[in-house]
């Protein structure tokens, strides 16, 4: 069976995304209008090289990279896009992968740096081809993300929390209650979402200052693009919760095969006391589950809150392909050491 590598455009991967259902799309961070809004907005200079792997004319794979000289990398950055990952079909794995080598080495590109991958990730699979070959793959363990497996009620969710953690949380609900009219809603219209980010800005950089040093013009910028993308594709959902019909905390999510992701949100400062932030979240997990959600996803970071709410930690890892020569027989070992797996 021959493997061909050709380049593609946003355009052909979104026809790609929408018509093909052999590829495994790991997360939203690498869906088409997400990388598409990334590339806009944040691009430092790099070549785009958006590549397929074919088998006559179907895609078994497909690595959408940014390079600069003979330095690769998957598209995005560590501080916008949580997770990295390639986009392969799993029975059409491994011919993909040692088909988009050999195109990366003629190519030019001898170092490859995959950040961050999630354990059992398509790109770590690419390291274990790497390193069949006799290259060096090494790969570290660099954060964590956190996540919570969805049970099929609210009741059952409380159940899963300690003790200690639904009578903190009853007590914040009750809290809530007794300061007015409690309402939330979410808003999943391109148009209706749009509408909201200036608010959502708003009480983002009032809230926190780290966070409004973070929001750059042109970081503003990317998340006004990722959203309208999203949106437009229908997986963006802004939660707002309301207290006396106002806005008290917002929580922008993106939501994928079963997966809801918590991308970033914000509260009104005025409701700090009242940790509306928080029961924001919680909210959110809620909503997650009464519409059948399999997976509420934290992302990035250990903050104290997300293992309150039930979350567990996943471990991320920073792995870097050295595609230059074959490592020497009595170090190949050693090369491997870290490693992602499943286990």
């Amino acid at each position: 069976m021959s493997y061909t590598v050709t380049e593609e455009t946003f355009d052909s991967l979104a026809d790609c995304w929408r018509d093909t259902d052999s590829l495994k799309w790991s997360s939203i961070f690498v869906l088409p209008p997400w990388l598409e809004a990334w590339w806009r907005e944040l691009r430092e200079g790099e070549q785009l090289l958006l590549l397929a792997v074919r088998q006559d004319a179907e895609i078994a794979g497909i690595a959408p990279l940014r390079v600069d000289g003979e330095n690769g990398a998957v598209l995005g950055d560590i501080d916008t896009c949580d997770y990295a990952d390639l986009i392969v079909d799993p029975e059409r794995a491994a011919p993909a992968f040692s088909a988009l080598l050999d195109d990366l080495d003629r190519r030019g590109v001898d170092h490859l740096h995959l950040r961050h991958l999630r354990p059992g990730s398509a790109a770590a699979g690419l390291a274990e081809a790497a390193r069949a070959r006799g290259l060096r793959a090494y790969c570290r363990q660099e954060a964590v993300s956190v996540e919570l497996e969805l049970p099929a009620t609210w009741e059952e969710y409380l159940a899963m929390l300690t003790a200690k953690q639904r009578h903190e949380l009853r007590r914040k609900l009750r809290r809530l209650h007794e300061m007015g009219g409690v309402n939330y809603r979410t808003l999943v219209g391109a148009g209706e979402v749009a509408a909201s980010m200036d608010t959502f800005f708003r009480m983002f950089v009032e809230s926190r200052r780290d966070k409004a040093i973070f929001l750059t013009p042109r970081l503003e910028a990317f998340f006004r693009s990722v959203v309208k993308a999203m949106a437009g594709a229908g997986l963006a959902r802004l939660g707002v919760l309301e207290l006396d019909a106002r806005p008290a905390a917002m929580a922008m999510c993106f939501e994928h095969d079963g997966t809801v992701y918590l991308y970033n949100s914000a509260y009104d400062p005025a409701c700090a006391s009242l940790s509306a932030g928080l029961l924001c979240k919680v909210f959110s997990i809620k909503d997650s589950i009464e519409r059948g959600c399999r997976k509420y996803d934290f992302l990035k970071g250990d903050e104290p809150y997300k293992g309150r709410l039930g979350g567990k930690e996943v471990p991320l890892y920073g792995c870097d392909v050295d595609m230059a020569g074959p490592v020497p027989s009595s170090s190949r070992t050693a090369s491997g050491e870290g490693l992602c797996s499943d286990h």
